[in-house]
């Protein structure tokens, strides 16, 4: 018998229902999910109940206390692997931090649901119970850790929320997925080529740095930028850019100036940020500016690994970011 740990965090997936039918999210234990879920393969569960959040609530500290926890129970022989419950306003995060951060021997799986646990055609045990056949098969290791929801097997890294409300909530738009699990299988079709991995070298308990996000669209004024870059607790941004990474030409005497790292990707859901124009404002213009070009990393992405580079003691962004 294989035993894995279950380790929650709150989110949809551990919500009740208030009188007036909606939905407070973090509301159930793990072990109270268990009791009412379907456990595949008579495993032997070992059940940590760790936040009890709404995930747009989980801040950075949250994430090392995740990372520490799972890192601590991987060393222990007779786990097999780990699931995770999140949310899923910011589950995307939570793992693609896992991914950066963890190097993990044994399957490492993030699962959620769209709607609660006692919702009519609810996804809630249908994927912890896949998440869990999952974290059982040691063919998952080689995946990094992973976001299984409606079935498919999802790389971290690329993974993004694609609904509001659908139990098909999940997907990485012109990448695939890994595999899907079918009639309690899982059924891998693909993996990643590599990994980056930034490992911190002791445990951090306080958080350090500070990385926000600037959307570009259609009138956009350097305002929000100019006034980020003068508050000493800001660390880095990332710009979401148009098309190949374009910005207002207005955004670069701010980036000419600038004294932290800027890195710039695109909103556009396929393809990666490259210097086809030569303007003011183009991605040429940007590079030439010593702005960090965030290849097909999404903005979300961007932030949590250029977080993740800051807290670790990377200085390289520009050659991470073409990993």
């Amino acid at each position: 018998m294989k035993k894995i740990a279950l380790i929650t965090t709150g989110g949809t997936i551990a919500s009740r229902e208030t009188k007036e039918g909606r939905l407070r999210a973090g509301e159930r234990s793990g072990q109270e999910l268990i009791e009412k879920c379907d456990v595949p393969f008579d495993l032997d569960l070992k059940v940590i109940s760790l936040l009890n959040k709404p995930s747009v609530h989980i801040a950075y500290e949250d994430l090392w206390l995740l990372r520490s926890t799972i890192v601590d129970v991987l060393h222990h022989k007779d786990i097999a692997g780990v699931v995770v419950t999140s949310g899923t306003d910011t589950l995307e995060e939570v793992a693609y931090f896992l991914d950066l951060t963890i190097e993990n021997k044994k399957p490492v799986v993030v699962t959620g649901s769209q709607r609660g646990p006692d919702q009519v055609g609810s996804d809630a045990f249908v994927n912890l119970r896949n998440a869990m056949i999952a974290a059982a098969d040691e063919r998952v290791t080689a995946l990094g850790p992973v976001v299984i929801f409606n079935e498919r097997i999802f790389s971290a890294r690329y993974v993004r929320k694609a609904h509001a409300s659908n139990v098909q909530g999940f997907n990485t738009l012109g990448y695939g997925y890994f595999g899907i699990i079918d009639n309690d299988r899982v059924n891998l079709y693909q993996r990643p080529l590599s990994r980056d991995i930034y490992e911190p070298k002791s445990e951090i308990a306080k958080v350090r740095h500070q990385v926000e996000i600037i959307k570009v669209h259609l009138g956009t004024s350097p305002f929000l930028l100019e006034h980020l870059l003068q508050l000493e607790t800001i660390d880095a941004i990332v710009i979401e850019g148009l098309g190949r990474g374009q910005v207002p030409a207005t955004f670069m005497p701010a980036i000419a100036n600038a004294h932290i790292p800027i890195v710039i990707t695109t909103s556009a859901e396929e393809g990666k940020v490259y210097p086809t124009y030569d303007y003011a404002g183009s991605t040429y213009d940007l590079l030439n500016h010593g702005v960090i070009l965030g290849k097909d990393y999404s903005s979300r992405k961007a932030k949590i690994k250029l977080y993740v580079l800051l807290e670790t003691g990377e200085t390289n962004f520009q050659e991470a970011f073409q990993r």
